[in-house]
């Protein structure tokens, strides 16, 4: 049952043929059975009551496709009944008063709640490591990261946990842990999911997501997902493209004629023979389906990295100065004064890579640094995002979407780049520029590593559109995933 995608338990609840209480209590049996640390929070009575809801709703004939089929959380969206910690010792205990409107959306479609899903802290992270509550483990092979921040959700749907997630991605959170284990996950464009409820890293760059294992699943995931929400000053209103779509409407359109850009700066130094190998074969599949590769160049990649990772620790720096122990979450003890109980609460709640973005976004707010670097970076981020506008947009557009590896490698092992946080931003490059940029991008699996060591550890393919393009992205995925078998794949054991 665990194996069939979220279109096919769909189908089968429907049908009558399973009820969604008899799906939740098989996906409760094997969380619990699971060693791989994916899940922060599960509480059986509050997902059977759910299931029991969607039971009856079914039965009076009122059912949406989705209601039914269960679904996790990444503990960066807030929920009632179950705890929300965004990974971090602050927020340990903390149960939130309301849904976030991501999770309030899929409730209301039917979607039965499993629980919260194991992220790196405060979502900084690419290897899910940072967590507080400890790493997740790849579940194709446990010595291996699952990558992150969406690691936990990565990891569930890879190892059949779950059928269907939600991530977010500020950086690359989506597309990177979707890469290192062997899924498919979409980055909307910025604005199209509501952050209302979203507990915040960077604000001008986190969004949320699906993540499943077809393309196809996501289409589903992603139309109940996205649409207008007042309470979020940066969700798109309708005015600005921010409506309702069926983004399962173009599933089944051929490739013939598609134009894919193939960025020479994502093929250069850096970038391992197996990824390459793997990505390569990928778009040979997809000349075959008609699609024709045009060489395109995106200068500004190499800015990204540095671009980034001033703009995004300065948003943490003002975000997570809420976090002081006076309001909610973790207080130290022992404390002389105000002052102090500020400093001890968060040299004891916040990791060491929070710790460290805190510094370096609160250095590059401060007087006389802030014209240097922070706004310096956010011209940067114009070039960026001018350099896909040259290729994607206007009639002098020479692409309909772009694709190249997500990650330069595939995933590293537990532990190896504890040592070297920059290691960790260097592996970012890829999927950092579309995020500044602001537009949608996605991974799907397309292969393995190569070697003893790295045979079965999952390569994805990143595919990247214009802004609103989503419906095109997931069009050309499900068409590649209908002549190809790397969705279909799972770890050993499952």
């Amino acid at each position: 049952m665990h194996t069939k995608t979220l279109k096919e338990l769909s189908a089968l609840l429907q049908s009558k043929e399973i009820s969604a209480t008899e799906l939740a209590t098989h996906y409760l049996d094997r969380i619990e059975a699971s060693d791989l640390n994916a899940f922060l929070h599960v509480d059986r009575a509050l997902t059977l009551a759910q299931a029991a809801d969607a039971d009856a709703r079914i039965a009076a004939g009122n059912a949406h496709p989705l209601t039914g089929v269960p679904i996790a959380h990444k503990d960066i969206f807030v929920t009632r009944g179950w705890r929300s910690t965004a990974g971090s010792k602050m927020l340990a205990d903390y149960v939130s008063p309301f849904d976030a409107t991501v999770v309030e959306k899929l409730h209301a479609a039917g979607m039965v709640h499993l629980g919260k899903l194991n992220c790196d802290e405060f979502a900084m992270g690419s290897s899910n490591e940072n967590s507080a509550f400890g790493a997740v483990k790849n579940p194709w092979d446990t010595a291996a990261v699952p990558g992150g921040s969406s690691g936990g959700s990565a990891a569930a749907v890879a190892a059949r946990l779950a059928p269907a997630v939600t991530g977010t991605d500020t950086g690359g959170s989506i597309r990177q842990p979707a890469s290192f284990c062997g899924i498919t996950g979409i980055k909307p464009t910025y604005g199209r999911v509501s952050r209302f409820g979203m507990i915040a890293f960077a604000s001008s760059l986190d969004q949320g997501g699906p993540m499943a294992q077809t393309a196809e699943d996501c289409a589903l995931l992603l139309s109940a997902m996205a649409g207008f929400d007042e309470r979020d000053s940066t969700s798109l209103t309708p005015e600005q493209g921010g409506v309702h779509e069926d983004f399962s409407r173009n599933l089944n359109e051929p490739l013939t004629g598609l134009r894919i850009g193939v960025p020479k700066e994502y093929f250069g130094a850096g970038l391992a023979t197996d990824v390459e190998q793997a990505v390569r074969a990928a778009l040979d599949q997809f000349v075959k389906l008609g699609a024709t590769l045009v060489d395109i160049s995106l200068p500004n990649t190499a800015l990204s990295i540095p671009a980034y990772y001033m703009i995004a620790p300065a948003e943490a720096s003002s975000n997570l100065s809420r976090f002081d122990g006076v309001r909610y979450g973790f207080r130290a003890e022992g404390y002389k004064d105000l002052q102090d109980m500020y400093k001890k609460t968060r040299a004891q709640g916040f990791g060491p890579e929070v710790k460290r973005r805190i510094m370096v976004g609160t250095y590059v707010l401060c007087h006389g640094y802030y014209d240097a670097y922070y706004v310096k970076a956010q011209k940067i981020r114009r070039l960026i995002a001018d350099d896909f506008a040259k290729v994607l947009s206007g009639p002098d557009a020479v692409c309909d979407v772009i694709m190249g590896p997500v990650a330069p490698t595939v995933a590293w092992d537990l532990g190896s780049k504890a040592d070297d946080p920059v290691a960790n931003y260097l592996a970012d490059i890829f999927t950092l520029s579309t995020s500044l940029a602001g537009l949608p991008g996605m991974s799907i699996p397309v292969g393995f590593g190569q070697g003893d060591k790295n045979a079965n550890r999952p390569v994805g393919l990143q595919i990247i559109g214009n802004y609103f393009a989503e419906a095109k992205l997931l069009n050309v995925a499900h068409q590649y995933q209908q002549a190809t078998d790397w969705h279909k794949r799972a770890p050993a054991g499952i």
